[in-house]
């Protein structure tokens, strides 16, 4: 059994933890995985009606690195529109109890607005 997830004179990056982070980590990845597991399989425009607050480009991206880190598929339909549908790859499934216990953790140890505030200098 490990004594830690990062052990002292061991960058981050070069551990399971930091490796979970370089995958998932960011303002968008885990809410785009989080709308494929709810929704199967989404198209670009449905995923960006979703998200709401995402640029069209910063969803492109954030959509390519999750398809070269195996996270999701991309299914492209050789028809004209062209038409394109992403969902989650067995290895994108597999972090899905880990979403959802951030979500517990959050909802659970959220603080009230009034706590969170700074207090006035």
């Amino acid at each position: 059994m490990r004594e830690t997830c990062v052990p002292a004179g061991v960058k981050p990056n070069e551990t399971g933890f930091g490796y979970t982070l370089s995958l998932i980590g960011g303002k968008y990845k885990m809410i785009i995985m989080y709308w494929l597991s709810e929704n199967k399989v989404m198209r670009h425009n449905q995923l960006k009606r979703s998200i709401g607050t995402i640029s069209f480009k910063t969803l492109s991206i954030m959509l390519k690195e999750l398809e070269a880190d195996g996270l999701i598929i991309r299914k492209e339909f050789p028809q004209i529109p062209p038409k394109v549908e992403y969902s989650l790859s067995e290895r994108g499934l597999s972090l899905i109890p880990l979403l959802n216990m951030m979500c517990e953790w959050g909802e659970k140890n959220s603080l009230p607005a009034q706590e969170t505030k700074q207090p006035e200098v």
